[in-house]
């Protein structure tokens, strides 16, 4: 519920055409910088642009780069009261103009805008009633603004917004708009006003496009237009890590690609690095916690250790809860490992961590683990089976091939050990023992990380190949070919040996 109103009554008011704001040139320059989150930047650019710009134009976009800060760390408060004070004066002011000058256009624009930034906090936090009071602020404040002036085109996009999102809320969100007396919305005419001020907006462009992606993603079911805009954004303000973590989630919980989110995290921690991103700290800890993350599902808690313990080394103050997350991460890895009393030890080291409000349920996780210890032989089997996938990459057959007999002998059902067990295999040129490995990984798809299944059809599919099995390896390049979840480089491998086989014929 929280959600949905976040989206039926935050009225993103997307402010005029460039050429007919006053001192447009200053404020575009401002919220470029807001969105490359170069925060330090914008407030000295904010003492230039105002005058010529409005003094209340710069009081809106003060209150608007600090909820850009808020969004890259929204489960902490360190800014709250900042927020508070600094939207309070920008409502003041604005209808203070409103009031001195009624039929302006801009003043009524500006408005609007006050009450947007104030509304997005409001329903963060969980303050509905008053987010849907600001809501119905901002629409009148808009539709005075473009009656004054219709040929504001920038002006639309917040009403285009309340449009779609009136009329895709559900019951609920409907009735309390019933009860504020609030119109019904049209979600036809308020998308395709929403795509036309992307295209044709000059000062929020960008914040058109961060809009639009949430839309894509939670309403049109396209998490794929989502990743574009979000890839875009990222491009066109790469120093702001936010448009990556934002990414990687779509990445994740949507295509529920690991390879492609392992990729975006490790490309996010190279620029830290570098020093390409702004908010560095903050950024190379999730990034941190989304390889480890990416790394367990990978079944490779070894390499997910050395970046959790990295982020516990470095202590970060930033994102709220990281400290904390990385304690966990480290347990339910020492625990997978069968090192159950560092696992113990981490568990409580979250607890004692977590913050307050503990919007990840940090504490309730640990405890959840302390009271249940992990099956002590499948547990030595996932030890001993990535002991076996290192001494493979170092070219030890003979010692990878032991370990890794080892742990199908305490855990048969370990897909992962099996396909790691096949590659052995391979190396060792018995390709159908390798094969026989293949099969029974394919054969447990359901128990294997989405990427190593896929890997697994298609080395399967080249075996078939070379074995003069054409039919069986072009069934199983096709699964590979398009194996939800595979990587881009399975996928393309498969498609490749397709085209060969297939046209040969």
């Amino acid at each position: 519920m929280t959600r949905l109103l976040a989206l039926v009554f935050v009225l993103v008011a997307t402010p005029l055409h460039a050429r007919d704001l006053t001192g447009a040139a200053g404020l575009v320059r401002v919220y470029d910088a807001i969105l490359n989150a170069d925060f330090d930047a914008a407030e000295v650019l904010l003492a230039k642009a105002c005058p010529p710009a409005p003094v209340e134009a710069c009081d809106v976009l003060a209150a608007t780069s600090t909820w850009w800060q808020i969004l890259l760390d929204p489960g902490s408060r360190a800014l709250d009261n900042r927020f508070n004070a600094e939207t309070e004066k920008a409502i003041k002011s604005t209808e203070a103009w409103v009031a001195r000058d009624p039929d302006s256009a801009e003043a009524h624009f500006y408005a609007g805008a006050a009450y947007a930034a104030r509304v997005q906090w409001r329903v963060l936090r969980d303050e509905k009633l008053a987010a849907a009071r600001d809501g119905k602020r901002i629409k009148q404040a808009l539709e005075r603004s473009v009656a004054l002036d219709p040929a504001l085109e920038d002006a639309y996009f917040g009403i285009g917004l309340y449009q779609y999102y009136a009329d895709v809320a559900p019951t609920a969100a409907k009735m309390l708009r019933f009860l504020l007396m609030l119109p019904g919305g049209d979600r036809k005419e308020g998308l395709a006003r929403m795509r036309r001020t992307r295209t044709e907006g000059q000062l929020l462009k960008g914040e058109a496009d961060y809009q639009l992606q949430l839309v894509y993603l939670w309403y049109e079911k396209r998490a794929d237009l989502a990743a574009d805009l979000l890839e875009g954004l990222h491009e066109r303000y790469p120093a702001n890590p936010l448009f990556v973590f934002e990414l990687a989630d779509v990445q994740e919980r949507y295509h529920h690609d690991i390879s492609a989110t392992l990729v975006t995290w490790r490309t996010l921690l190279i620029a830290v690095r570098a020093g390409r991103v702004n908010e560095p700290q903050l950024a190379e800890a999730r990034a941190r916690l989304g390889i480890a993350r990416q790394l367990e599902a990978l079944h490779e808690s070894d390499l997910a250790l050395e970046e959790v313990r990295a982020v516990i080394a470095a202590r970060p103050l930033r994102p709220a809860g990281a400290l904390a997350g990385a304690y966990l991460a480290l347990g339910e890895a020492e625990d997978r490992l069968g090192h159950r009393g560092a696992a113990v030890a981490a568990y409580r080291l979250a607890e004692t961590q977590s913050p307050v409000p503990d919007t990840h349920e940090i504490r309730r996780r640990a405890g959840e683990r302390l009271r249940k210890a992990p099956h002590a032989q499948q547990a030595e089997a996932y030890r001993v089976s990535l002991d076996g996938l290192r001494r493979l990459e170092q070219g030890d057959l003979a010692g990878a091939e032991t370990a890794l007999a080892r742990s199908l002998t305490l855990d048969p059902r370990a897909v992962v050990a099996r396909y790691r067990y096949a590659h052995v295999m391979i190396a060792r040129k018995d390709e159908p023992a390798a094969l026989a490995q293949l099969e029974a990984v394919i054969r447990e798809p359901r128990d294997c990380p989405a990427p190593i299944a896929a890997a697994a059809y298609l080395e399967a599919a080249r075996l078939h190949e070379r074995g003069a099995r054409r039919d069986k390896a072009i069934e199983y390049f096709r699964i590979a070919s398009t194996y939800f979840g595979g990587s881009a480089e399975t996928h393309a491998s498969a498609k490749r040996a397709l085209s060969r086989l297939t046209t040969s014929r």
